[in-house]
This record gives structure tokens, C-alpha cells and sequence, in this order.
């Protein structure tokens, strides 16, 4: 008897399970709550009408700031351009500036002063041509180079027998180049090849009367003047 309330002291109550600790959760049906009913068709067709009226909103947003950019866009390149535009014809303002100088120094002070008027002109023309190499302009060298259809306009040939055929013998009016551009092609005159000389083509044609064949029953005779036997079947005389 002693034993066995040993054992019952021992083992004492048993410990809850796990499962049995933690309840399992009520759902919404058992705790009373009525689930959410799905959205009827109208109010799908709200919601997608709301959609479709903020995104039209939202492209129109977008298409008059890309309208209102691309005016601005347009307006900028239009002052930039003519800012450029200002630029340039103000540095060939002082050219013409020092032109209207010489040529009022050459009316006062009569043909005396030529020397000096050429000097001015010259000045002039060495201002004018840095103000093109400013801006990148280049003169396109023609003279004497072979004839290039890229950058030479040619308007006619003539002979020569000083350049070689087919090299630029007269530049007529100067090409330039604008950076890499073609900005105006030079104006050329081409060289070809001289005529052969008549003289010459005549002397041709009297050598070969000297060789011709003399008539029946005469007698060859080269240019040494040396007499030839006669053929057969002339008759000797």
C-alpha cells in the first residue's frame, strides 16, 4: 500500500499539452462577425472611372509641360542664334569701320597718299582675316594643286605646258572651309595637255612622201642618197 502512494506522490498531476495551451483561433462565422461581401458592378465601374479620369488628368499635365518645354526650347535657340548672329556682325562692323577710313583718306589727301591707302587696305585685310580664323574659317589652297571636285569648282580648262594636266592652273575666286565643312568651293581654272604643234605633224608627213614607192621603172633612193638595185620585173634602162 506504501508503494503505490509513492508512485501516485510522484507523478503528480500531468502537465497540459501544448495544443491544449493555446486555442485555436475563432473564425469570423463563429465570432459573430459577417464577412465582407464582394464589390457589385457599379462599384467597380466607380473605381475605374476614377481611375481612367486621373490618368487623363495626369497625361494632360504631362502634354502641356512638354508643349510649354518645347516653346521654351524653340525660344532660347532663337536669342542663342541671334546672339551668334550679333556677335559676328559686330566684329565686321570694325572692318567696315576701317574701310570707310581709307577710303576717306584717299579722298582728302588725293593721289599722293596711294602708298599709305594700300598700307591701310592691307590692314584691313589682315584684321578681316583673323576675325575668319576666330570664327574657324580657313582658305581652301588651290593654286597649283591637283584638281579636287570636293572643294575646286571648275568653270572651264586651257592648255599648258607649264602645270601638269588636270592641276588647278588659275583660282578665279577663293574656297574656304568652315571647322570641317565645305563652306564655299574655290572657283578654278584646270590645266590640260598643249596641242601637238602642226609643225610638227607636217614634218611627219614628209617623211613618209621621202618613203613612198617611187613609180614603175624608177629607181630607189633612201635618204643617204645611196641608188637601190631595181625590183624584178622592172625594166632596166
Amino acid at each position: 500500500m506504501s508503494e503505490n502512494r509513492d508512485s501516485e506522490a510522484n507523478s503528480g498531476p500531468e502537465a497540459p499539452s501544448p495544443a491544449a495551451e493555446s486555442p485555436a483561433p475563432e473564425s469570423p462565422a463563429a465570432a459573430g462577425e459577417p464577412a465582407p461581401a464582394p464589390p457589385s458592378p457599379e462599384e467597380r465601374l466607380a473605381t475605374l472611372e476614377a481611375e481612367k479620369a486621373e490618368c487623363k488628368d495626369r497625361m494632360l499635365r504631362i502634354a502641356a509641360e512638354f508643349d510649354n518645354y518645347k516653346k521654351r526650347a524653340r525660344k532660347d535657340m532663337a536669342e542663342h542664334e541671334q546672339r551668334a548672329r550679333e556677335t559676328v556682325l559686330r566684329d565686321f562692323l570694325e572692318i567696315a569701320d576701317n574701310l570707310e577710313r581709307a577710303v576717306a583718306s584717299w579722298s582728302e589727301g588725293g593721289e599722293q597718299d596711294v602708298k599709305s591707302v594700300q598700307n591701310g587696305v592691307d590692314l584691313v585685310l589682315r584684321l578681316f582675316k583673323s576675325k575668319l580664323e576666330r570664327y574657324s574659317v580657313t582658305a581652301i589652297a588651290a593654286q597649283g594643286q591637283p584638281f579636287d571636285p570636293r572643294v575646286h569648282d571648275a568653270i572651264s580648262q586651257s592648255p599648258s605646258a607649264e602645270a601638269s594636266p588636270g592641276t588647278v592652273l588659275r583660282e578665279l575666286q577663293k574656297g574656304y572651309r568652315i571647322g570641317e565643312r565645305l563652306l564655299r568651293p574655290a572657283v578654278v581654272v584646270v590645266a590640260v595637255a598643249p596641242p601637238v604643234p602642226k609643225s610638227e605633224t607636217g614634218r611627219s608627213g614628209g617623211s613618209e612622201a621621202q618613203t613612198a614607192q617611187p613609180p614603175e621603172g624608177g629607181v630607189d633612193i633612201d635618204l643617204t642618197g645611196d641608188e637601190k638595185p631595181p625590183r624584178k620585173g622592172d625594166k632596166s634602162s
